[in-house]
């Protein structure tokens, strides 16, 4: 076994320690979105579009998306 993976976040390649997770990944891409994605501003999808947890781990390969919200819920201003 390896022990790094490659992954894709926002299409960027990088190379994360075997057995890393969304959040070693977004952090390793930009450290400033996590803040995002903690307050439910951003969300990750993987690369069907489909909304990952932070905690779930990755495999080599896997490609990510970071999409910041326009509005944070229905309390939002329109």
């Amino acid at each position: 076994m390896s022990g790094t993976i490659l992954v894709f976040v926002n299409a960027s390649a990088l190379e994360l320690a075997a057995g890393a997770d969304v959040r070693a990944a977004v952090s390793a891409y930009d450290p400033s979105l996590m803040s995002r994605i903690d307050t439910g501003a951003a969300v990750v999808t993987d690369g069907r579009g489909i909304e990952v947890e932070t905690g779930t781990r990755l495999a080599s390969g896997a490609i990510l998306r970071v999409v910041v919200r326009a509005r944070r819920g229905v309390d939002a201003d329109p």
